[in-house]
């Protein structure tokens, strides 16, 4: 869990959800006032009333609208936000949303979709969001001046610890707190804390251990529980650059992970589902395409399957065998060594890359540039060994020539057919260290947001053969 702890966690999610329930109101009402407003408007015509042919608005922004907003931090530090900020957020989110709509309905040819329903449902619901914006924050505000709705926190430790936290941590952790005391634990007794706990009605009592003994931290531990009182443990004798602490329980046993990549959550599971029907309905609607793909390599180059496979490094290096629309002559692999001798590699590191690559046959080419070659990947996503959007595999030999153990971050997460580096000029990156720094930053901030813009984005890099080789 995040700093800002389970309730408040729990508290926001409960927002997003009521957020989710202002914009489903905001359409029906958009769709009960649709006739009043022609009238007012002097419009003409009429025809169906009620959301007859905008459901699919209603499904698309019910669920995707309180994404957006967590996204443009809509969220976030609801106390310490100034007003301008928290509207900008707010806008910049309906804003979106009324984009991505607005796309949906221009290339999905949605037919029945009135535009008076949805200029005055988007309306309204920046209208009610903002209205439920002031009244939190108004809300919050009020309570955090009250002390009496103030969480009763003890900060136990040395005194470099606490003076450490105070000073390195963000206000708005701990604004929601009236500590009332910094019991040195090095100074004073357990009884006294047991006693500072009662006397004080004490609801948790954080422990900033340093290299305090374990022993002293256990005994304490021990005298919160015996009160029913939380006690949170900060590990600051363990520095991580990268991982996320989080807390478990193995056969019984407590234990304190540090995971570098995503946490198990509804979120990879909608990713997955999301996977397998994107995947399904690329396949299903790009057919044709395949078809003409496999016929064209038949007749450019002879010899040889039309489809291509090469055992790549899949989730944790594991391999698996990759399928592409073949490119290149039949004993391309065999002439791999050949080809780096005589024209050099443009990459800097372990992966190869060459424009103007001879093994590639002039139909190939073809198929390159816009990205045509790498459908049959879509086999895989439905096998589950990759996912629409993640870190591209690279072959087997080219993660046994990585020098840098850190590098070998990239494989923590399912590879993807398109990633930050497709959309960020593909062969144009011709760093190795560039390449890896991009699909890290993809794993280090993923969300299902960054999944969908992801997506997006490679749409017009695709299209216009941004950096295709």
């Amino acid at each position: 869990m995040s700093e800002r702890g389970a309730k408040q966690h729990l508290s926001i999610q409960a927002l997003q959800v009521f957020d989710a329930v202002l914009v489903w109101f905001s359409f029906v009402l958009a769709a009960a006032i649709r006739e009043p407003l022609r009238s007012v408007l002097g419009m003409t015509g009429g025809g169906e009333t009620g959301l007859e042919g905008m459901t699919w608005v209603v499904f698309v922004a019910v669920p995707l609208t309180p994404l957006l907003l967590e996204k443009f931090g809509h969220y976030d530090r609801l106390l310490s936000k100034s007003v301008s900020q928290s509207f900008n957020g707010l806008l910049r989110g309906v804003l979106l949303m009324v984009f991505v709509v607005g796309c949906v309905s221009v290339f999905g040819k949605f037919e029945g979709t009135r535009r008076l329903i949805f200029g005055t449902g988007f309306t309204m619901v920046f209208a009610l969001l903002a209205i439920r914006m002031h009244f939190t924050t108004k809300f919050l505000r009020r309570r955090a001046k009250d002390k009496g709705f103030l969480e009763r926190v003890v900060l136990a430790g040395g005194v470099k610890e606490i003076e450490g936290f105070l000073n390195e941590v963000d206000s708005e952790v701990y604004s929601a707190w009236q500590i009332v005391s910094h019991f040195h634990i090095d100074k004073h007794s357990i009884e006294e804390l047991e006693k500072l706990i009662s006397n004080e009605s004490v609801q948790r009592v954080v422990f900033l251990a340093g290299h305090t003994k374990f022993e002293i931290i256990a005994r304490a531990v021990e005298a919160c529980e015996i009160q029913g009182v939380e006690a949170w443990i900060g590990a600051t004798f363990l520095r991580t650059q990268v991982a996320r602490p989080s807390f478990d329980v193995i056969g019984g046993q407590p234990m304190l992970v540090f995971r570098s990549t995503p946490e198990l959550s509804w979120q990879l599971f909608a990713k997955k589902v999301i996977d397998y029907i994107g995947a399904f309905l690329f396949v299903v609607f790009t057919s044709p395409l395949w078809v003409v793909a496999i016929i064209g390599i038949r007749i450019a180059s002879p010899g040889a399957p039309a489809i291509f496979t090469q055992k790549r490094a899949g989730l944790y290096g594991k391999s698996f065998r990759i399928y592409k629309f073949r490119t290149m002559v039949p004993d391309a692999e065999t002439l791999l060594e050949k080809i780096k001798e005589e024209h050099g590699n443009e990459v800097d590191g372990p992966a190869f890359k060459l424009e103007g690559d001879p093994r590639i046959f002039p139909f190939g080419r073809i198929l390159r540039k816009f990205s045509i070659d790498e459908f049959p990947q879509m086999i895989n996503v439905l096998k589950g060994e990759m996912s629409l959007v993640g870190p591209r595999p690279l072959p087997l030999h080219e993660i046994d020539a990585i020098a840098d153990s850190a590098h070998r971050r990239r494989l923590s997460m399912k590879p993807g057919i398109t990633c930050l580096w497709q959309i960020g000029g593909r062969s144009d990156i011709t760093d190795f260290d560039e390449w890896v720094k991009l699909d890290v930053a993809y794993i280090d901030r993923w969300s299902l947001w960054e999944d969908f813009r992801i997506l997006i984005m490679t749409i017009p890099a695709v299209l216009f053969s941004k950096g295709a080789r």
